[in-house]
């Protein structure tokens, strides 16, 4: 459990540096959506057979990251309508 929270904050750390201009996410944002981005990495890898949901390997960890990258535009956009509507 501790190795995917680590996990998932890697990839979420990673998805910021990725993804270009400035996010308003804070690390506690960061460790959950790289933990969702894991989880859709590990469950893309084990429907194309390559491993289990848990398991680390280097399709599930590519997936794992640019599914965090979009879920880090998504909780911006998100972000940025709430903050418009006020």
């Amino acid at each position: 459990m501790i190795g995917f929270i680590i996990a998932g904050l890697v990839i979420g750390a990673l998805a910021r540096l990725i993804k270009p201009g400035r996010q308003n996410l804070g690390l506690l944002a960061t460790l959950l959506l790289g933990l969702a981005g894991s989880v859709i990495g590990g469950v893309i890898a084990n429907l194309l057979g390559t491993g289990d949901i848990f398991e680390l390997n280097i399709l599930g960890f590519i997936v794992a990251v640019i599914a965090a990258v979009l879920l880090i535009g998504v909780a911006e956009g998100m972000a940025g309508r709430r903050s418009v509507r006020r």
